[in-house]
């Protein structure tokens, strides 16, 4: 397996890749536990849901470290009904902590950081598909 390597206009001296994968269930968390070693890798792993199965999305940065959330059939992030209740907890009645709590749950600080990094460059490999079906 071989990735292009293009410079990454955001973080000077960096560079980025993409690479789409199919693997068996199970893969995308041991693509993200073996780049999770790299400290310095900011990186975005995603595992589509199959038929019986949820999908996932494992995120990691320098700073914030790795978050995992569980995605539907259309990529969204869904937060477990235990995780929301804890939430309602430790909030109360303060409604900037139940957003903060939410935030948290939904990986928003992994989002923001990464956001900059996933726009693709001008020598992006990305290919839109207008017309599909």
């Amino acid at each position: 397996m071989n990735f292009d390597w293009v410079q990454q206009p955001v973080l000077k001296g960096s560079q980025r890749t993409e690479y789409y994968w199919e693997g068996q269930r199970g893969s995308g968390a041991r693509i993200a536990s073996a780049l999770r070693g790299w400290e310095h890798l900011r990186f975005e792993v995603t595992e589509d849901a199959g038929h019986g199965a949820d999908g996932a999305r494992w995120m990691h940065t320098p700073d914030l470290g790795i978050f995992f959330a569980q995605t539907d059939t259309v990529g969204n992030v869904v937060i477990p009904e235990d995780r929301i209740r804890y939430a309602m907890d430790v909030a109360g009645a303060n409604a900037t902590e139940l957003h903060r709590e939410l935030r948290l749950a939904l990986g928003q600080a992994w989002d923001d950081e990464l956001d900059a990094f996933r726009h693709a460059s001008q020598d992006s490999a990305v290919v839109w598909l207008h017309n599909v079906g």
